[in-house]
């Protein structure tokens, strides 16, 4: 009798997805090796080659205001380190109170993608910093001459662009200034238990994470978020199967890629974020428009897989998700002391 009860409840653990042996766990290894991988140390790029000059150099300009058109706008407004570089508003607000097009995205992570911004109109983070300082949402500076007059201004940073910057004869530029914030973006990594399990420590998640992490798989997710970075790797049509707008309940149509391509095929195409930190990050989507995870990803279930996703493999999936809250570098957290204008 004792035999057959346990062969019962041993069977319905098993139909219920529960994992109690380690054979399942080394599959679900395997296949999180195959499609995702644990994230690098640092993101290397061949055009910008990190150095320890640059990362401190590019860390003082992320939290510089007076290189904006009103003093008071950095790359930390948009991107607070304490807040996983993700300010919490639907649309970030720049220079003069003018509301930015899209949703800020967290910069952690985010070197690692096939460009920057939502419709990819940024080559790498390099050329994003570079832009961004005469955005007119964002630094608003009328050009980048204006933008090196100021630095130029602050003479405290001739010294430290040598420093960075040692071959170049005339070094405080936009170029360089964009390389150093560039530098320091792509040292912005954080690893989670989710790498602690990529690389083999088995109990790094816990069974319901693990759990997750298979029906995260077996639901498709993994098409377009796959990588180290879970994402950031691919553009795709947001609303294959039916109008994201009717879901999302957005105030505005976004065109998308079209805005940049004019390419009729890439309306409504945004690169596929990655989901590194998204349970720190809401809210989600291109224009800020959903507020809890949960319902994201019962929207991207319903409009990019074409599925209806119930409330147990919804809820598998978000705790997932939870085991990519990564942290955040140390040094990172430490706001430097910029220099005088004199």
């Amino acid at each position: 009798m004792f035999k057959i009860s346990t062969i019962i409840i041993i069977s319905i653990l098993f139909l219920a997805g529960v994992s109690f042996g380690s054979d399942e766990d080394e599959i679900l290894l395997k296949q999180a090796n195959k499609i995702f991988g644990p994230l690098p140390q640092a993101m290397v790029s061949e055009k910008n080659p990190i150095s320890r000059q640059k990362v401190k150099l590019g860390k003082m300009f992320f939290y510089e205001t007076r290189i904006s058109v009103d003093g008071t706008v950095s790359c930390s407004r948009c991107h607070p380190i304490g807040l996983y570089a993700a300010d919490g508003l639907r649309k970030s607000i720049g220079n003069n109170c003018k509301v930015n097009p899209r949703n800020a995205p967290t910069i952690f992570n985010a070197a690692g993608q096939i460009s920057e911004h939502w419709i990819g109109n940024r080559v790498d983070v390099e050329d994003q910093a570079k832009q961004a300082v005469i955005g007119p949402p964002s630094f608003g500076m009328p050009s980048y001459e204006a933008v090196e007059k100021r630095l130029k201004e602050i003479k405290g940073y001739g010294p430290l662009f040598k420093e960075a910057f040692p071959q170049d004869k005339d070094p405080v530029t936009v170029d360089n200034f964009a390389k150093a914030v560039g530098a320091f973006e792509r040292t912005l990594v954080t690893p989670s238990r989710f790498d602690a399990f990529v690389k083999g420590e088995l109990t790094a998640l816990s069974d319901n994470q693990k759990r997750g992490l298979k029906t995260f798989v077996e639901t498709d997710c993994m098409t377009c978020h796959s990588s180290a970075y879970v994402g950031g790797q691919m553009y795709q049509k947001f609303g294959v199967f039916e109008p994201y707008w009717q879901y999302t309940r957005s105030k505005e149509i976004d065109e998308g890629r079209y805005v940049v391509t004019k390419n009729e095929s890439d309306k409504y195409v945004f690169k596929v974020p990655i989901l590194r930190n998204v349970e720190m990050t809401s809210p989600y989507f291109h224009d800020g428009s959903v507020d809890h995870l949960y319902d994201a990803v019962r929207i991207m279930g319903k409009i990019q897989l074409g599925k209806d996703l119930d409330k147990s493999r919804v809820e598998e999936i978000v705790t997932f998700l939870k085991s990519l809250t990564g942290e955040i570098p140390e040094d990172a957290l430490k706001i430097p002391l910029l220099p005088s204008t004199n």
